[in-house]
């Protein structure tokens, strides 16, 4: 039988008229692979709203792997996070116009969630396709982080995969911030087909020191 990746994106945000993480996300519409179909859902930049819409989705859809995908301008690469905090401290007003400072995501949650992903698997499928990729020991404190942690709040008693990933600008968003690192489209959407395809198969992949794989 195959399996259910649920992939999410955020709409644009500060001001912006486009995000990487959901022009690569929606790319996936209708996508169907041997071992696995793609079901696609873009997240309200909102405090709060986002993992309303997020976990409403797991319920109904009932995935096996959920992958939520953001923007983290200023990073080179595709960052695998590793950790979520149990904390919002927006240094910007999210879509909605709020900005929490140190407030709990979750009352009744502990400090932190790991990511279920295998994720230096992941990363180290990246580098073997000459992806540039590396695993982040943090996902801020915005609504990355917010919806990176309510996914795993909701999932803790459930038998499903879940994670989060970061992606750089595209080039054309890079051009208005002078130096600010890039990455094409094209290679965005590469990494998170690489992220679902060893999702998939469980990280199967062996990963050390220095990122590879065997």
């Amino acid at each position: 039988m195959k399996k259910t990746v649920l992939l999410t994106g955020f709409e644009p945000f500060n001001g912006a008229t486009i995000n990487p993480a959901w022009e690569a996300v929606r790319s996936f519409k209708g996508w169907i692979d041997e071992d696995y179909m793609v079901e696609i859902l873009q997240l309200p930049c909102v405090f709060g709203q986002a993992n309303r819409v997020l976990c409403g989705a797991v319920d109904e859809i009932r995935p096996d792997i959920v992958i939520c995908v953001g923007q983290a301008g200023g990073r080179p690469d595709l960052t695998v996070e590793r950790v979520a905090i149990n904390v919002d401290d927006a240094p910007i007003v999210d879509n909605g116009g709020q900005q929490p400072i140190d407030a709990p995501i979750a009352e009744d949650g502990p400090a932190a969630y790991f990511a279920s992903l295998p994720v230096k698997a992941i990363v180290g499928a990246m580098r073997e396709r000459d992806l540039k990729a590396s695993v982040s020991q943090t996902a801020g404190t915005f609504v990355c982080n917010h919806v990176f942690y309510g996914l795993m709040h909701h999932l803790r008693d459930k038998q499903v995969m879940g994670g989060f990933i970061h992606v750089p600008y595209l080039p054309e968003q890079a051009a208005a911030f002078a130096g600010a690192p890039s990455m094409a489209l094209d290679d965005i959407i590469a990494g998170l087909k690489v992220a679902m395809e060893v999702a998939v198969r469980g990280g199967e992949a062996v990963v050390e020191a220095g990122g590879a794989t065997h």
